[in-house]
């Protein structure tokens, strides 16, 4: 059963990867180039709260996201934001992150905060045909 803060991400719709206790999910609105959203599947919102297990698997995921943006949209760097203020369970923000303008699937998107923080205010809405092939593409490099 997918908990409140999956869904308000889209899930099933924007679901790239599932493993045992994380979901990935490619993030709406995109922030740059292949933002994505890891939340536990748990109903924690606490990160202390989250199973030993699923800080175990944390790393593969992780790994698996790291690899697979890097082959897909070759980032500059990469950051990782635990905000939950409004969306409750343990998530985090991907945001790959670019020196120059990115494009894949008919989407262009320039990282406006570059080099400093991210600009969660600047941000690209796709369209579903777009999401949909953002999140193919995303799932055939993984």
């Amino acid at each position: 059963m997918p908990n409140q803060t999956m869904t308000r991400f889209g899930y099933p719709d924007t679901l790239i990867r599932e493993y045992d206790h994380w979901v990935v999910l490619l993030r709406e609105p995109q922030v740059t180039l292949g933002s994505l959203i890891l939340c536990a599947k748990s109903q924690a919102t606490a990160f202390s709260n989250v199973p030993a297990s699923a800080f175990e698997e944390l790393e593969v995921a992780i790994n698996d996201i790291e690899r697979t943006l890097s082959e897909a949209f070759h980032y500059d760097k990469i950051n990782y934001l635990m905000l939950m203020m409004v969306d409750p369970n343990v998530h985090f923000h991907v945001f790959p992150r670019y020196a120059t303008p990115r494009s894949a699937c008919g989407v262009i998107i320039s990282d406006a905060g570059w080099p400093a923080a991210p600009k969660l205010d600047s941000h690209r809405e796709l369209t579903v045909a777009e999401r949909e092939a953002l999140c193919r593409h995303l799932s055939d490099c993984w």
